[in-house]
């Protein structure tokens, strides 16, 4: 088994590509300590600099009614539901104002799948945004929810992203992946659109010019064969549309509504799978650490595993909260954290362009 690994390692001191078979024998069999030392070097390779990008930005969540009922999920509401909401335009107008007063150059706008939305809310709110504040980054709407309204409209996916895209969006997150594996998604997210669905609506934004984010969200009942299988599935689709501007995996929270147990994943098992993303991940220029999920403290040790991105300092986040994850920070103390790692904070856009600074 050493001699195994030690040929993969060779592999990646070579800078040749490791194969699916070799990422399974990586992760389940390397140690951590390789695993980051590895991981760092092609961080290096890519990001020569002691540069740690980030942003300031704003998760706005126009709805928390969802008819799809993921049982991971502690965010989404029934219709019913005391508080349940769907927002108004001009609320969504006002907290753009306030993230833009806070020094914010972008806004990360997802919902639940609420059938009771018509299609032309999410056009109007676009322009509204458009006209408002042209200067904002609109990156909205996750793969599932895209197909969620090509469904509830009868629209193609490439329908939809060309209207939202004539109204306004200017990027796709990578939200909703979860594990990439059927096996996995039937039994925690079996309404929510499946991993060929996800991988179609990020293939048809990239040819249209969209760029996208990818993530995962692991620590539910996956096993490593299926976190290397979604890692493959990105590999392969930025290998053909180089569409992808980042990866961002995170931990599962479990708390609030979330119904899928399972043990809290460790804070090395975090880094041993986000070192792993940058090593089998050659192809995606950026690997953000989730102090969202992990704290300050370990999203620190992660710049040591080949993050080179802590992304957003973000203004409003509900998602996590819902599942008890509370941790916060600003970006004073954002910077602090990257300078006290011996990095040099950048701020940055969503599209990983550096924001001059006077």
């Amino acid at each position: 088994m050493r001699d195994n690994l030690e040929k993969i390692f060779e592999k990646i001191e070579k800078g040749k590509r490791i194969t699916f078979e070799d990422g399974i024998m990586l992760l389940k069999k390397g140690s951590l300590a390789e695993m980051g030392f590895y991981a760092q070097k092609i961080r290096y390779k890519l990001h020569p600099k002691d540069f740690v990008t980030y942003i300031i930005d704003r998760n706005i969540n126009y709805t928390n009614v969802c008819e799809t009922k993921c049982s991971f999920c502690a965010f989404y509401r029934d219709e019913k539901d005391r508080d349940a909401y769907t927002l108004k335009i001009e609320e969504v107008l006002e907290k753009i104002d306030e993230t833009i007063n806070l020094g914010g150059t972008g806004i990360l706008l997802q919902g639940g799948h609420n059938p009771k939305i018509p299609f032309n809310y999410y056009v109007e709110l676009l322009k509204a945004i458009r006209k408002a504040f042209p200067q904002i980054h609109i990156h909205a709407f996750s793969p599932p929810e895209i197909v969620f309204f090509a469904k509830n409209f009868k629209m193609s996916v490439g329908e939809v992203l060309k209207e939202l895209k004539k109204a306004g969006l200017m990027s796709l997150p990578g939200g909703g992946a979860e594990i990439l594996s059927e096996k996995t998604r039937k039994k925690i997210a079996p309404r929510k659109a499946n991993a060929q669905e996800w991988i179609g609506v990020m293939e048809k934004a990239h040819q249209l010019k969209i760029k996208t984010t990818a993530t995962m969200m692991f620590g539910t009942i996956e096993k490593d064969e299926e976190i290397v299988y979604h890692l493959d599935l990105i590999r392969n689709l930025q290998d053909k549309t180089k569409g992808f501007t980042a990866f961002i995996p995170w931990t599962y929270q479990q708390g609030g509504k979330a119904k899928v147990k399972a043990e809290k994943t460790p804070y090395t098992k975090y880094l041993k799978v986000l070192a792993f993303s940058r090593i089998y991940l050659d192809n995606i220029m950026n690997i953000q650490a989730s102090w969202l999920t992990q704290g300050l403290d370990i999203a620190s040790v992660a710049l040591h595993f080949g993050a080179n991105d802590v992304g957003s300092v973000m203004i409003e986040e509900n998602v996590v909260r819902e599942a008890g994850c509370l941790n916060r920070t600003n970006e004073e103390e954002l910077r602090k954290m990257i300078v006290n790692c011996g990095f040099v904070p950048i701020k940055r856009t969503t599209l990983y362009k550096i924001v001059k600074t006077s």
